[in-house]
């Protein structure tokens, strides 16, 4: 989404992005050319949704979540400030979404894993059906590189809905031409055009993959007549920037913050850190929520590790740090906080400059670890 929304921008289009979760404020969730809503159209919306809200839960009797509030308001707020073009993250699945109510121009479905199994299935096959329910008839369909049990099920929607589909690593494929700690040099050959030394300042190989699938997302716009130029693709690439993802906060210690939830994104977190950075030491600071893939994140995750820090963040869903500890093997040096602030001055203390400290487990707990960062930095 953020790849594409910043292509856009770029070519000269007012983009209206919605997103979640959020870092520090919810108000980011929503956003016109980069903007979060302000305050006073935030109220003004809200205040106006209320008397409609309260007329549908006196007829239904049942209660829409926040999620479905605010994407209603997402809506009202895109039209009010009559955006070019939106776009429109799902939620948690695809078919039962509230964000999908629209039909699309083209519909994007990022790399599918084990996810909110306890709604979405128990299943990679389950899952995706649930994913690819964002597939309208005769649409484009973009798809990034996925398991052959998701792209079966993927295929065969778009078959049944009579959509053009396009599979990254196969219609769409791209190389890396260079890669360290600031930033990746890659090519890529879109559906129309090949892509040359492209430049994104977000790291590790699925990111290359994320801004692959923005890349044939944007050129399926042809098929409507909206016609991107090479140029823009370049600098929107270019111009990408997405906090709490591979986001480098500090250098010596080196101090790296990422939202990584499942076993999925802790192996590319993982393999990320690997490749690109030199350390001497990585102290692992992991806040988890407790509906999470626990187990999943810290086989990964601990491999890397030569210190552990287990805390937990102000958040009702974050599990404690007593079971945090049970998913961790013996032998690992392991340290517990109760509470984020005390587990990243414990890092600190035991970082050398050559070290890295990693801190990641959930969005919420980097948002919170960002907040605590710079409020250090600005006393």
């Amino acid at each position: 989404a953020v790849f594409i929304s910043s292509i856009l921008r770029v070519a000269g289009f007012k983009i209206g992005l919605y997103t979640s979760p959020h870092l520090h404020d919810f108000r980011e969730r929503i956003k016109v050319n980069g903007r979060s809503i302000n305050k006073k159209d935030l109220v003004s919306l809200t205040r106006h949704l209320k008397g409609v809200i309260d007329r549908y839960i006196n007829k239904n009797k049942d209660l829409p979540t926040f999620f479905e509030v605010y994407t209603i308001l997402a809506f009202c707020y895109f039209r009010l400030k009559r955006i070019d073009l939106m776009v429109i993250e799902a939620g948690l699945g695809g078919r039962l979404d509230a964000t999908n109510v629209i039909k699309p121009l083209v519909c994007v479905i990022t790399p599918i894993s084990y996810e909110h199994m306890d709604k979405l299935g128990r299943t990679l096959s389950k899952i995706s059906q649930e994913k690819a329910g964002i597939i309208k008839r005769g649409t484009i369909v973009i798809s990034a590189t996925q398991p052959k049990t998701v792209l079966d099920v993927i295929k065969e929607t778009a078959r049944k809905k009579r959509a053009r589909l396009y599979i990254v690593g196969k219609d769409i494929l791209f190389e890396t031409n260079k890669i360290n700690a600031e930033y990746q040099l890659f090519t890529v050959q879109g559906i129309f055009a090949r892509y040359c030394r492209l430049k994104t300042f977000l790291l590790g190989k699925h990111q290359l993959i994320n801004a692959a699938s923005g890349i044939g997302t944007v050129e399926a716009l042809r098929f409507y007549n909206i016609n991107i130029n090479s140029s823009a693709i370049k600098k929107g690439i270019n111009k990408a920037r997405w906090a709490g993802r591979m986001e480098k906060v500090s250098e010596r210690p080196l101090i790296i913050l990422d939202g990584a939830q499942n076993k999925a994104s802790a192996l590319a977190l993982k393999s990320a850190i690997q490749t690109i950075f030199n350390y001497k030491r990585l102290i692992l600071v992991l806040g988890i929520f407790r509906d999470k893939d626990i187990k999943g994140i810290c086989s990964e995750l601990e491999r890397i590790s030569d210190r552990i820090i287990l805390t937990q963040t102000a958040h009702p869903r974050a599990a404690s740090v007593a079971y945090l500890k049970r998913f961790i093997s013996n032998g690992k040096v392991v340290h517990t906080r109760e509470n984020l602030r005390d587990a990243i001055e414990l890092a600190l203390r035991k970082a050398k400059n050559e070290d890295l400290i990693l801190v990641t487990g959930s969005l919420f707990t980097v948002g919170e670890a960002r907040s605590i960062i710079k409020a250090s930095k600005d006393v």
